[in-house]
């Protein structure tokens, strides 16, 4: 599956409040499913030594599921195609390791 064929998918599952001109209810939900990542892998950590069983896996991956939905609707409601997100990341990162500025801080490097 592409990300376009994922993004126009996912929308079809979209039903929150004002879904053609609302972009701050899908922030809201990403934030709160990206907090669910972590309190899943803090638990990994806290009750299993941190090893990862294929069972935490695929919880994880269930909610990694709904962050992906969240951002793809975020993307939507900015006008934004998934891929071009995706690209851009990927042309910033690449950058960012051939000037060797990967691993400093502040947004802009």
């Amino acid at each position: 599956m592409t990300f376009e064929e994922y993004q126009k998918i996912s929308r079809e599952t979209a039903e929150y409040p004002d879904k053609d001109n609302n972009y701050i209810y899908p922030v809201l939900g990403l934030t709160g499913e990206a907090g669910e990542v972590a309190e899943k892998v803090k638990k990994v950590i806290r009750n299993d030594g941190g090893k990862m069983s294929e069972d935490k896996k695929i919880e994880i991956a269930k909610e990694l599921g709904d962050v992906l939905w969240y951002l793809a609707q975020i993307a939507t409601e900015l006008g934004l195609k998934l891929e071009d997100v995706a690209r851009m990341n990927i042309d910033k990162l690449k950058s960012r390791k051939e000037r060797g500025t990967i691993a400093s801080s502040g947004d802009n490097r």
